[in-house]
This record gives structure tokens, sequence and C-alpha cells, in this order.
């Protein structure tokens, strides 16, 4: 089907479905996201390409970006301290090399990857996101602490993985980053271009609420304009860096007095579950059943290693010596599914790898997705289970 309108009608509708029997069934939607785009986009009834032409990937990456500073919007920096902010500085020096090194070393001992597709791989599945913790969070919901500490790690390892990922993207295209110092050079300055960015968009907004008068209507549309003008622009200038540049934003109005945005929680929980159920849709209904047939196995050994081994691992170092009970380490262990960044990020490298002749590239794709489907699946499950352990429910 060839009409954009049915296309896009075909996503929506799939995804309030989805949304509709997820709450009868009383699981996480994204359950049932990820299996229904892939089924649809077997079957013909959805081909993002055609729907959306050569603008997918920009929208995809808008999208993704207002995901993140809706997530953003929750994270208040003055309510960040304590245990919470040790613990999640620790789940992100800790967490992020651990569980590139990991993944990669496994991906390359299960599916036989080179070395090169091993890392990016490894860089890609750092990836975790609020698109997928958020409706965990909101499913399972745990208490204050849990719920403070697993949303900074997700919201923030969504712009730091996405900046790794492009990093190592152009590292394996070029030898202009050969000297590890020149990466980290490369990788710092796209950190300060999101974040300048990000900051100059919060000064904008600061200054046109405090210059005219407006009603929340006008505020909020406002505010959704500038993060989506602030995104693109840093993503012409430096590929990724408007994920930084959103996620500031976000944090900025969280956190600063006569920057509050006028939108309802209830409205911002919906326009959130719609932007992240249509982003699952349409890249799943891109992906190969054949390929996702042929590396099942291997790439199921890959999540399994990353659930029961790799977090675990990163878990028990970031709690360490810490006031929290065995149980909430545990809750921490158990929740890093993979998420749409993750799709995203293999979408626009796999085929670009592929065509610059990187053995292994073609699996990044299909690697990808099934190891978001088995994390968000895995988790999706015992999320519940857990909370009524720790007697959260």
């Amino acid at each position: 089907m060839s009409d954009s309108r049915i296309g896009i009608s075909l996503i929506l509708l799939l995804v309030v479905t989805c949304q509709i029997t997820a709450s009868r069934l009383r699981i996480p939607a994204i359950i049932l996201l990820l299996p229904a785009g892939l089924l649809a986009g077997a079957v013909g009834l959805i081909n993002p390409s055609e729907t959306f032409g050569p603008i997918f990937r920009p929208l995809v990456s808008i999208g993704i970006a207002v995901v993140v500073f809706e997530a953003a919007l929750d994270l208040d920096f003055t309510q960040l301290k304590g245990i919470d902010r040790q613990i999640t500085r620790r789940l992100l020096v800790w967490g992020v090399p651990i569980t590139w090194a990991g993944a990669g070393l496994l991906a390359s001992t299960l599916l036989g990857l080179p070395a090169k597709a091993a890392i990016m791989l490894g860089a890609i599945l750092i990836v975790s996101g609020p698109t997928v913790v958020n409706p965990l969070l909101e499913f399972a919901r745990p208490n204050a602490t849990l719920m403070s500490i697993l949303r900074w790690e997700s919201t923030t390892l969504d712009p730091i993985g996405a900046l790794i990922g492009v990093l190592v993207f152009h590292a394996l295209l070029a030898s202009e980053y050969d000297h590890p110092v020149r990466f980290a050079l490369e990788f710092a300055f796209d950190v300060i271009v999101g974040i300048s960015a990000g900051i100059l968009g919060a000064a904008l907004l600061w200054l046109v609420f405090r210059s005219i008068e407006l009603s929340n209507s006008t505020r909020a549309v406002t505010t959704i304009a500038v993060v989506v003008a602030d995104t693109a622009f840093c993503n012409v200038l430096r590929q990724e860096t408007g994920l930084t540049a959103a996620l500031t934003i976000g944090i900025a109005l969280a956190s600063l007095p006569g920057l509050k945005v006028p939108i309802t929680e209830q409205v911002r929980r919906a326009i959130g579950e719609m932007i992240i159920g249509m982003l699952f849709i349409a890249i799943s209904a891109g992906v190969s059943l054949y390929s996702l047939r042929t590396l099942f196995w291997p790439s199921l050994g890959i999540a399994a290693g990353l659930m029961v081994i790799i977090r675990p691992a990163v878990a028990a170092l970031a709690t360490a010596r810490t006031t929290l009970t065995y149980r909430e380490r545990i809750v921490i262990a158990s929740m890093y599914p993979r998420g749409i960044v993750a799709a995203f990020t293999a979408t626009a490298f796999s085929s670009r790898l592929t065509t610059k002749g990187l053995a292994g590239a073609e699996d990044l794709l299909p690697t990808t997705f099934l190891v978001i489907a088995v994390t968000v699946t895995g988790y999706g499950f015992t999320a519940q289970p857990l909370m009524r352990w720790l007697g959260h429910r």
C-alpha cells in the first residue's frame, strides 16, 4: 500500500490496538508493539520507506528527541541527591564501558562477528532509554528511590549511547580516529555542541516566557517547536547531537523556576506513548523475518548474557557499599531493556556499513532487533512480580 495516508493510519490503528490489548491483558504495551510491527511489515501492510520516503529517518530522530525531552521533564536536579546521585553516576561511569565491552565480546563469541562489527554492535547495545524504561516503570511502579535512579540512568544513556554509536561508525569508515585522544576529543565536542544548543534553547524559552504573556496552550506549542527546531539544527550540525540538546532543555525546564511546561501529566504521557508506539511499529516493520530467523539463537544468547551476566555485574558495582537493600539492588539489576534509539542507530548504520563492505554489518540490525524484543519481553514480564516481591504493589 503506497498511499502514505493509509500507512500512517494503519500505524496509528496498530498502536491503539496494542495499547488496548495490553491494558486488558495487564502487560506493558511495548511487548505487543514489536511483533505487531514486524508482522505488519512482513505481510506488506506497512512499508516505512514507502509511507514516509526520505524523511523517515529525520522524523524518527525528531520523534526520539521529543520522547527524551518529555522524559527529562521529570529529571529535577534538586531531587537527585545523596544515594540517588551516587548510584546513577556509578551506573553511567561503570555501566557504559562494561556494557559496551560485554556486548561486543558476546557478539564476537556467539555470532562470530569480526572485531569491527562486534565493537559497533556493542556500542549500539549500550543504549537503554526512556522509550522502554519509563513505560515499564509506570507499569511496575517501584519506590521513589528506584524510580529516580532508573529514570535518570535511562534518560541520560540515550544521548550518550547515540553519540558513542555515531563516533564508532565514523571511526570504522575513516582513519582519522585511529588515535584514542582524537576519538575522545570528538566525543567531548559532540557533547558540548548538544549541551550548548540545549542551553540556548532553554534560554530562548525563558526569554520568550518572561517577555510575552502567552496562554498555556501557546506556551506548550512554543516549547515543543523550540525542542524540534533545536534537535533538527543540532543533527544537521553534528549527527545525533540533537538528543543531548533535547535532554538539556528538558532538564532545564524541570529544574528552573518560571520554565514549567503547562502540559498536564496525563497529556504528556499520552503524547509520549503515541510517539513511542509509532516509532516501534514503523521501525520494526522494516525488519526482515528471514534475517531474524537465521540469527535467532545467537541473538538470544547475547540478550541472555546481557540480562543475566552484564547488567547484574554493573548493578553490583554501582550499588556496592550503599544503603540499598539487596532486593532493591536486584531490581536495578533487572531493568535494562534496549529500546528505540538502539533500533534507530542500528537501522542508520547497518546498511551504510554493509555498502562500505564492513564484514558482519548486515547482522547489526536483525541482532539489535532481537535483543530489543528479548530484553523488553523479559523485563516486561518480570517487572510486576519483582515489585510484589519488594512489597511495592
